[in-house]
């Protein structure tokens, strides 16, 4: 155990000042204490013994001294390392991964406090940096870099994205737990087709060969989709806590290879009992938003400022504005008396009763000033079944918000939902599927109550926050219509 937490040093060459090498008396000393390199750098134990592992993102070397900068993933900044020429380290490379001891020292360079001086150096992973895909001293722009799923989060922009994405998700769950919301897990594989779109995966084993005997009913004996959306599944513990929430994927079988569409993304939806106002939902989708934001703001400022310098300047100043402000709310209606006043032409039409494109939905929050916008009761045929029926004779309108936010365009959707039972089953019949929710309707018979919820695309909050244009960039592996990633 001794010979374990000592190491016996004969021979120990460290650097002391730049181009000068010393050899220090023979010592014994404790195993180094293995540290992250944001540790490391944020240390005040200068003179320590350290051991740090993770990747080289940069070479240099001199006559008698070489220098490294190594990052393990856990901050934007690497540490620089400074070795004896002596120690002769075969394939130590750009990208190769290594694990290095020495002792941690004041730099004398400004703009880093600490520097490692190694005293070992470990090559555990080697890289060719010829076939490397991404250069040393090379910015790769994002289009570059999308190429290589399997590799992009060796590069800055990526692994800051996926720090963020981290602290987003953290951001999210604890504004969920500091309000209230029990957090609910909804199925990934379920029978109903929440969106009523029909953009849906089927469930299926492969494989299996379907007896004479069988009618096609599938492995659960019902037909089977990778869910659209847990709303329904919330409905159902709203029933039981007051305030719910889900955050997980969601899948959309549509067929687009748009910088706004996925297979597969993350949803936040909660769900809020006791409620009969639009108001109490967009209270929660307008602070959810700002101390999510604010929160990563916080916890990532170097990482998110590699984002507002290099990929889209300007973004932090609308982002401020959005913090500062409260956001906006217009109806459906005056929504479309606005776009008809504007002299832009619009591909898609802009008259009473037509959806909303993304198009006018960017139109409609730069001519607000940029701040985000609610828009609230849709015509009622255009929202799905669950949607409160508004009861309007003028126009025919449901109680539905959209949260529209600069650059992206819609990032929240919500309803209340009808819990009037014979309005719910009038409806359910109208559109055949009455049958298909009388689990749904039950909801309403046994101790049931006004209610309402929203959901948001994570990715395109993520989008909104650092100016990304497309929604592959900020998801780890992106899946979309003829992709074939990983």
């Amino acid at each position: 155990m001794l010979l374990g937490k000592l190491a016996c040093v004969l021979t120990r060459r460290a650097c002391t000042s730049r181009g000068v090498v010393t050899v220090r008396r023979y010592c014994c000393h404790k195993s180094p204490k293995k540290l992250r390199v944001t540790e490391a750098l944020s240390s005040q134990e200068i003179g320590a013994n350290i051991k740090i592992q993770g990747w080289v993102r940069s070479t240099r070397s001199q006559k008698e001294l070489l220098f490294l900068h190594v990052n393990d993933g856990s901050s934007l900044q690497s540490l620089q390392v400074v070795a004896s020429s002596e120690l002769n380290v075969r394939g130590l490379t750009y990208g190769s991964a290594v694990e290095i001891s020495g002792d941690l020292v004041k730099s004398p360079h400004k703009k880093q406090n600490v520097e490692l001086q190694a005293t070992h150096i470990q090559v555990v992973g080697e890289c060719n940096p010829v076939d490397f895909p991404f250069k040393i001293k090379e910015r790769h722009g994002l289009e570059y870099i999308r190429q290589f799923p399997h590799l992009r989060c060796r590069t800055n922009a990526f692994s800051s994205l996926l720090r963020i994405r981290s602290e987003a998700t953290s951001a999210i769950q604890s504004f969920f737990k500091e309000n209230d919301f029990v957090h609910i897990h909804t199925p990934v594989i379920t029978s109903n087709d929440c969106e009523g779109a029909g953009e849906l995966f089927q469930v299926e084993p492969a494989g299996r060969e379907e007896s004479p005997d069988e009618e096609n009913t599938g492995f659960f004996d019902v037909p089977a989709f990778l869910t659209v959306s847990g709303q329904l599944h919330l409905e159902v513990m709203a029933g039981a806590f007051p305030r719910v929430y889900t955050f997980g994927p969601t899948f959309r079988a549509e067929n687009s290879q748009s910088r706004r569409h996925l297979a597969e993304f993350y949803m936040v939806e909660a769900e809020i009992s006791f409620t009969q106002s639009l108001e109490d939902l967009m209270a929660v989708m307008e602070n959810l938003f700002k101390s999510a934001t604010e929160c990563v703001l916080a916890r990532c400022p170097e990482d998110v400022e590699l984002f507002h310098k290099y990929v889209a300047p300007g973004t932090r100043q609308s982002l401020d504005v959005m913090l500062k402000n409260r956001f906006k709310v217009i109806t459906y209606t005056e929504a479309i008396d606005i776009l008809n006043r504007s002299s832009q032409n619009f591909a898609f039409k802009t008259e009473w009763g037509c959806d909303l494109q993304t198009e006018h939905e960017k139109y409609l929050v730069k001519h607000c000033g940029n701040i985000p916008l609610f828009v609230i009761n849709y015509p009622y045929d255009l929202k799905p079944f669950y949607a409160r029926d508004n009861e309007d004779r003028l126009r025919h309108t449901a109680a539905a918000v959209d949260l529209l936010v600069p650059g992206v365009g819609e990032l929240c959707g919500g309803t209340l939902r009808e819990e009037r039972l014979e309005l719910l089953r009038a409806r359910l019949a109208h559109a055949g599927l009455e049958d298909a929710y009388q689990w749904y309707l039950e909801l309403r018979k046994f101790g049931s109550v006004p209610h309402g919820g929203f959901g948001m695309g994570f990715e395109r909050y993520l989008q909104c926050i650092l100016g990304v244009e497309n929604i592959k960039d900020v998801i780890p592996f992106p899946r979309f219509s003829h992709s074939c990633v990983l």
